[in-house]
């Protein structure tokens, strides 16, 4: 494998080369993660619309959402009739303003969330999803605060007749605390319905914690695996 070879595989971005039915010649690895979030079809007929009308390469500022994975950019190019090639460029997850603190006690964060949920089921008719990945292990967090903010979240889809909770590993992810590097998982709340004023209640109660929340039509909650 060639210098340049390696920068494609190894980029952030995810890479996809496809011949002229679809079907995918090369990706890079980042490319593999993402597919399991969507199909090859989906992001060929992307490629397809936003290909040059001649041959060549093409910018287009678009925003794109698979899953966990949201995108500002493409750039699609062809040098002729039998390949065309794309890549997608993420957008930064969530923005971090202070490194985490590892403050608190090892923790089950599904233990936490589970009483979360059952607390606002009392009285309630709202079912409660989830989606879960079992690798996370438990994590030292300050337990009392995220239990307070996913409360909070809570009440800003109390609207609604059903509210999904997915946890889960952002693969590639990490955060540098005291020269160590620490992996990342998230908490994501989601429901077709939210409260704008409880969201700003939301936002004033995170602004001055070490949580790393990315409120927008969901609200996740990231946080580093500081297990020891």
């Amino acid at each position: 494998m060639t210098f340049e070879q390696q920068w494609i595989e190894y980029d952030y971005n995810p890479f996809i080369l496809f011949d002229s039915t679809g079907k995918i010649i090369s990706l890079n690895s980042e490319s593999q993660f993402f597919l399991a979030a969507t199909s090859a079809d989906e992001i060929f007929k992307i490629a397809t619309t936003y290909a040059n009308v001649t041959f060549g390469f093409k910018t287009t500022f678009i925003e794109l959402e698979f899953g966990r994975y949201k995108f500002f950019a493409v750039t699609v190019g062809y040098e002729n009739e039998n390949e065309v090639g794309i890549k997608l460029y993420q957008s930064p997850s969530f923005k971090i303003n202070k490194p985490p603190q590892p403050i608190g006690e090892l923790t089950n964060i599904y233990t936490l969330v589970d009483l979360c949920i059952s607390t606002n089921s009392i009285n309630s008719n709202i079912i409660f999803t989830k989606e879960l990945d079992p690798t996370i292990p438990e994590i030292i967090i300050d337990s009392n605060s995220f239990i307070k903010i996913l409360n909070k979240v809570y009440l800003c889809f109390s609207e609604n007749e059903k509210i999904n909770t997915k946890i889960f590993y952002r693969v590639g992810e990490h955060i540098k605390f005291d020269d160590k590097k620490y992996s990342l998982f998230s908490v994501e709340i989601s429901a077709q319905n939210i409260d704008k004023h409880k969201m700003n209640e939301l936002e004033i109660l995170t602004a001055n914690t070490s949580f790393y929340i990315d409120i927008k039509e969901k609200v996740t909650i990231n946080i580093p695996m500081i297990t020891a």
